[in-house]
């Protein structure tokens, strides 16, 4: 048996980190690429919606959220990278494969692999390489489900709060959405990441607006 991992929402400043696996038989990869199944970033929306029904449906896989909160607590004693890497464990532990190919977070496969090497507890022959969502159709189903279930929840966050945008920093409308709220509120949701450059800069803006106002008042 064989697993592909991937994650969908590293670098956004709003809502989950989705990390998910899937295993499957090594033949199965001809049923993959029949199916069409490559790196979510070259499909659309539709595509994307399309085939992680058909794989949900006919494989066995995992997925881990990782939420905004556990991701700026993490941070406090350890880097992103190793965040993944333990995550990345997690999966290979509950599907257990003979095999795993996974897209490499950070600048060095090799210490990425080592990272979850120190977390595995099955024995599991690992190839981690740079877009490997690219090159190995087990990885790009996984990248399928993992982007599916994060665009989900952004979704559902839209339902509650209105126009949030992709999350991204360089999204403007997700930019406007938490200077917006942190004005409002003096601070963030649960759902945005704190301890991003972003959200800090943000922070520090609205509270300097929010200054100079009070300022103003006072002066009249």
């Amino acid at each position: 048996m064989i697993c592909g991992i991937d994650e969908a929402g590293r670098g956004p400043v709003l809502g989950d980190l989705v990390i998910a696996g899937i295993l499957l038989k090594e033949k199965d990869i001809e049923i993959l690429k029949e199916s069409g199944v490559k790196d979510s970033k070259k499909l659309t929306r539709n595509q994307r919606e399309e085939l992680y029904k058909f794989l949900v449906s006919n494989f066995e896989y995992h997925l881990i959220k990782v939420s905004p909160c556990e991701i700026d607590e993490s941070r406090k004693t350890i880097s992103l990278n190793e965040i993944e890497a333990i995550k990345f464990a997690e999966i290979l532990n509950v599907l257990r494969p003979s095999r795993a190919f996974i897209d490499c977070v950070g600048t060095v496969p090799e210490n990425f692999q080592q990272h979850i090497n120190k977390k595995l507890d099955t024995k599991c022959e690992l190839i981690v390489e740079h877009r490997a969502d690219n090159t190995y159709p087990v990885v790009s189903a996984a990248s399928i489900i993992a982007k599916v279930e994060r665009d989900r929840g952004i979704e559902r966050l839209k339902e509650i709060y209105g126009e949030i945008g992709s999350g991204y920093p360089s999204d403007p409308k997700t930019i406007n959405f938490i200077h917006r709220y942190a004005d409002e509120n003096g601070n963030f949701p649960e759902f945005v990441r704190k301890s991003w450059k972003t959200s800090s800069r943000v922070l520090t803006k609205v509270l300097n607006m929010k200054r100079w106002r009070e300022y103003g008042i006072m002066l009249k």
